[in-house]
């Protein structure tokens, strides 16, 4: 009996301390689920512990094999760049190493399904045609990204009965949410709920928050509640390990259709082909080494090394 891959959980770090310990408490959690699976967790930046340290976790506990799954919701520049070529950089500090890499975690329906339940606990018994929704996402320079949240908008609104499901973003990216608000009362909404599409608590959430309540004080004739974010539920420990299994058995579906690094789109011209540079963490010790591109060279979209 050979033992399985370990799993190694990427995150994009945060400067909020509780949505750092959210992310541990989740790997910790995960790790608990699975006795016989060594689980361990970094992030990419701003938050301890660096994925490197993660690595080496594993590697001291006599790993030579794992999985890496990034936890995020949508395929950005950390999942399509900085996490292989951090884990590039990885494999040639500890030799002898192998791994795959899983793909983000959104838009799965048992995330849409958490979601809902989200907005049920912020609307109670309110007639569902009478509610637009808001989903407000990360927001990124990638269009990519900005278009896997609205495919995410687009999934919670079938079937399900909201009178519409709009988007915006907290950064980098258009409608900002005061926007994303106008545009729901502009198109009629009577009551709106944003729903912020994050795994965990953090800066980014409690800003769309804050957001919310601001426009709601400005706009006082309208109805505006704020749902929560997805949190460690049952459905997203569940959803990690199925990323595990994808990552493990190689049945790997990245979306590479409408990746600026591989297609010329429209004022993104110039990423073609573009080489992935590995994000270096200030906690991570080895940061200095390293700058290299990854040895493949263009743009690293899967690793099964």
């Amino acid at each position: 009996m050979t033992t399985p891959p370990a799993l190694l959980i990427a995150g994009h770090g945060t400067r909020d301390d509780a949505g750092a310990e959210a992310f541990r408490d989740f790997v910790r959690e995960l790790g608990r689920r699975h006795p016989g699976l060594p689980v361990a967790g970094g992030f990419i930046e701003l938050s301890p512990p660096p994925l490197g340290e993660a690595v080496t976790e594993l590697v001291e506990r006599g790993v030579r094999r794992f999985a890496a799954v990034p936890l995020m919701l949508v395929s950005a520049g950390h999942a399509k760049g900085d996490i292989p070529a951090a884990l590039a950089r990885e494999k040639e500090r500890h030799p002898g190493i192998s791994y795959t890499y899983g793909r983000p975690l959104g838009p799965h329906p048992a995330l849409l399904s958490v979601l809902e339940r989200r907005l049920d606990e912020v609307l109670g018994d309110t007639d569902r045609a009478e509610v637009t929704v808001l989903l407000v996402g990360r927001g990124s320079t990638d269009p990519d990204a900005n278009a896997e949240v609205f495919k995410a908008a687009r999934l919670l609104w079938e079937g399900r009965g909201y009178a519409g499901v709009e988007t915006a973003f907290v950064s980098l990216a258009a409608p900002d949410v005061p926007s994303g608000l106008d545009r729901c009362t502009r198109l009629g909404a009577r009551r709106i709920v944003v729903l912020p599409y994050f795994l965990f608590t953090g800066i980014l959430p409690d800003r769309v928050r804050r957001q919310t309540e601001e426009w709601a004080a400005a706009n006082p004739g309208a109805d505006v509640r704020s749902a929560d974010v997805i949190g460690p539920e049952p459905e997203l420990l569940d959803l990690v390990m199925e990323r595990y299994e994808e990552a493990v058995k190689g049945d790997l579906r990245m979306n590479c259709d409408s990746c600026v690094y591989r297609i010329a789109l429209p004022g993104f011209e110039d990423k073609v082909g573009l080489p992935q540079q590995p994000h270096f963490h200030p906690d991570d010790d080895d940061h200095h080494h390293g700058h290299g591109h990854h040895p493949h060279g263009g743009h690293a979209h899967s690793h099964a090394h």
